[in-house]
């Protein structure tokens, strides 16, 4: 029975996401895993506005501070024992703090 992996990266670094990215590439490639991705996703912003003056006299002035939060997708097609195997590598990568990372699977018939 064949099933796809979506493998779906979040966090603030693109740099680490992107590392982490590469990582899973490489265990695909020597798997020999067909594998899409990674495809880069809309960069959420996170604008907060913060007034300046904390007594609330002067001028209205702001201080606008922003978060982004950047996103990848991969899809992995395991269709044998072999290539469950390498799902477990990809279990096992260090993965850094400011990355999360969500395994979906699906099945194909």
């Amino acid at each position: 029975m064949a099933a796809v992996t979506i493998i779906k990266l979040t966090g603030e670094n693109h740099r680490d996401i992107d590392q982490v990215a590469t990582q899973i590439r490489t265990i695909c490639d020597t798997g020999g895993i067909a594998m899409r991705g990674p495809i880069p996703l809309p960069t959420r912003k996170l604008v907060v506005p913060c007034r300046k003056a904390p007594s609330g006299e002067g001028s209205e002035t702001y201080d606008h501070w922003e978060m982004r939060i950047h996103k990848r997708l991969l899809e992995m097609d395991i269709t044998s024992g072999k290539d469950e195997s390498a799902l477990r590598q990809v279990a096992r990568i260090p993965i850094p703090d400011t990355v999360s990372i969500e395994l979906s699977m699906r099945s194909i018939s």
